[in-house]
């Protein structure tokens, strides 16, 4: 007799797994202070003063700096409540990785313990999906039917467009869409025509932004295979590739870190932080570093 198949994957199954296996792991470690990732986000304007270090330049008001001749940095009040965002990457390259574990396994992973989080503490979440066309906006709500209804909808497939990916759309979705400051949690593999930073830049000054790269190891380094068929995801082009030829490979992997070079500038550009998940990278250990990492850039 053939093995028993593995259950599909279903929305409860999924948020069940990720409170035993990660949510409970996460407030042991980090004992609930989720306010290093979280802090900051649901705000309201309070009053105007000069910038004095260390002061977050985020903050910085550039129409009053302009007319006053010195920098001026926005106060703010933190609500009881927050409202967060997911900007939420579903084009083909997201498809990519480990048969078992994809980019695209690993983004409803992320969204779903990150929207449970939120809920579980009376904060309302968000989402836009996209995949070179907004696919469908999510209202933000509380509590767990939300964060099931986000679950259920990443795990349906979403339309195939056969275009190179433009996060430019995904972007200004975010800044036509989200009118109050918000924490906005921007989720891709960056695989993306340019034209980016500027709208990012814009999103990073009227909201609190996260982004986060889902990457695959294949991607930055490709394993000796012999000859094989290689297919674009997004256009559909198919080439033979000797994966044994040291110069191919060493050109692709020069390829890449120029790429992650470019990647890296211009988030710096768009004073946007960027935090990485590997497809190979635990949950729990990846979502620790991130926490701890924005604590520091917050002090």
């Amino acid at each position: 007799m053939p093995p028993p198949s593995a259950p599909l994957p279903t929305p409860e199954r999924i948020l069940h797994r990720l409170e035993w296996r990660v949510i409970r792991r996460l407030d042991g470690l980090l004992q609930g202070d989720y306010r290093t990732l979280f802090y900051g986000a649901g705000l309201d304007f309070a009053d105007l003063r000069e910038y004095q270090p260390p002061d977050d330049v985020r903050h910085i008001d550039w129409n009053v700096t302009a007319r006053l001749d010195a920098p001026y940095v926005r106060e703010y009040v933190e609500d009881r409540e927050l409202t967060a965002w997911m900007l939420l990457d579903r084009s083909p390259s997201m498809a990519f990785g480990p048969e078992e574990r994809p980019k695209g396994l690993v983004l409803t992973e992320v969204v779903t313990t990150l929207a449970r989080l939120l809920t579980r503490r009376g904060n309302r979440v968000g989402a836009i999906f996209y995949n070179n066309v907004v696919e469908r906006t999510i209202a933000p709500l509380g509590g767990r039917n939300q964060v099931l209804r986000l679950a259920h909808d990443l795990l349906q497939p979403p339309p195939n467009t056969r275009t190179a990916t433009n996060l430019n759309g995904l972007i200004h979705a975010g800044l036509n869409t989200i009118k109050r400051r918000s924490l906005v949690f921007l989720v891709s593999d960056f695989f993306s025509e340019p034209g980016w930073e500027r709208p990012l830049r814009l999103l990073g000054r009227r909201h609190d932004v996260v982004a986060i790269r889902l990457w695959d190891p294949r991607e930055v380094e490709l394993p000796e295979m012999g000859t094989i068929l290689m297919e674009d995801a997004e256009t559909g082009e198919q080439l033979f590739v000797d994966t044994s030829d040291p110069k191919l490979r060493r050109r692709l992997a020069e390829i890449a870190q120029a790429r992650e070079q470019g990647l890296r500038a211009g988030f710096e550009r768009a004073g946007v932080d960027l935090f990485d998940i590997s497809t190979e990278e635990g949950l729990v250990p990846a979502l620790v570093r991130i926490f701890e990492q924005r604590k520091k850039r917050r002090r």
